[in-house]
């Protein structure tokens, strides 16, 4: 049973900051928010791309912001998934990486983050799950040429959201980076400590005073709507994430009906999805053409990666490998 606080006589900031205290600033990376991510302007790069800001319209009606890096000669395009919380911004480096290289990219902001965020989170009511069935599958409905083949890219929360998404047939390729499940369990001791006070303790006098996961409020990125929140903290009770909330029955089928070719990677210095939670949750892509890869940051000749670091311009190497793959997967279908 989650525990309750009683505020008496007391000021609700106070007790925050008295709570915030014990909490390391890691912790927050556990919702994969980056709190300086750079924003994209429409302007064309020095190799001719276009960058264009787009309003998607989700099934249901819902607008989201998105960003078009049009390749000026296309060899591919790539959908990116991005982690639970992180503004699209996070990721133009990449886009603008694998566009100079002929791949169209198109990155957005899921509902309640960035430019898709309503005017207010209090009351605002969304399954965690609308990220996929609804968000990205219309940015790849708008993205998807029959004359080009789609590939993906993932970051921790988009390579879970690749199983969810009605359409995903239309994607040669997932190349994900820092997906895993959710549990504690599998953390070191010091991060676990962390992570359940933070469920425990901050995130519900957060919720309590605002109405949502208010982490703005504290200088640390982007707030979090409520079910997101609600359903995050209750998945992060299961070893295998999802897959074993009596609530959401049905997935573990859904996802092992995908033979799409992935590669996951994870870095041994990514205390929020370990290999060990990557091979937990992947395991549900039973059918696909699946490849686990465990990166060794050191060995590698890279910085510490860590749960952020895959998107960090220091890990071009790691985007260069998933192209070369997308490559491949392109030259075996034009020679079938």
């Amino acid at each position: 049973m989650e525990p309750t606080a009683t505020l008496r006589g007391g000021n609700l900031g106070q007790v925050l900051e008295k709570s915030l205290c014990v909490i390391d600033r890691s912790v927050y990376i556990l919702i994969g928010i980056v709190c300086n991510a750079t924003q994209v302007t429409d302007m064309p790069s020095s190799n001719g791309d276009q960058h264009q800001r787009l309003t998607l319209n989700a099934a249901d009606g819902y607008p989201l912001g998105a960003t078009l890096f049009a390749a000026s000669q296309p060899v591919g395009q790539i959908l990116v998934g991005s982690a639970t919380g992180v503004p699209r911004g996070f990721y133009r480096r990449f886009a603008e990486y694998a566009t100079a290289r002929g791949y169209t990219t198109l990155t957005l902001d899921y509902r309640g983050v960035g430019e898709s965020r309503p005017a207010t989170l209090k009351g605002f009511e969304m399954d965690y799950l609308d990220w996929a069935r609804l968000d990205l599958a219309a940015a790849l409905d708008h993205l998807h040429q029959p004359e080009l083949p789609t590939f993906m890219v993932g970051h921790s929360f988009g390579g879970h959201a690749f199983g969810l998404m009605p359409n995903h047939q239309h994607v040669s390729g997932l190349y994900t980076f820092g997906t895993g499940a959710g549990w504690h369990g599998w953390m070191p001791v010091a991060e676990r400590l962390k992570v359940l006070t933070m469920w425990r303790v901050v995130a519900p006098l957060l919720t309590r005073s605002k109405g949502y996961l208010a982490w703005s409020k504290l200088g640390m990125g982007e707030d979090l709507p409520l079910g997101v929140y609600r359903q995050w903290k209750r998945w992060c009770r299961y070893p295998r994430y999802f897959f074993e909330d009596p609530a959401m029955p049905g997935l573990e089928e859904q996802f092992a009906q995908i033979t799409t070719p992935i590669i996951a990677l994870n870095a041994t210095d990514d205390l929020w999805a370990s290999p060990a939670s990557r091979d937990a949750f992947m395991s549900a892509y039973r059918q696909a053409d699946y490849q686990g890869l465990t990166l060794i940051p050191a060995e590698a000749g890279l910085p510490p990666i860590g749960h952020m670091g895959y998107f960090r311009p220091s890990a071009q190497p790691l985007w260069q490998d998933a192209l070369n793959w997308f490559d491949q997967l392109r030259q075996s279908r034009q020679a079938a």
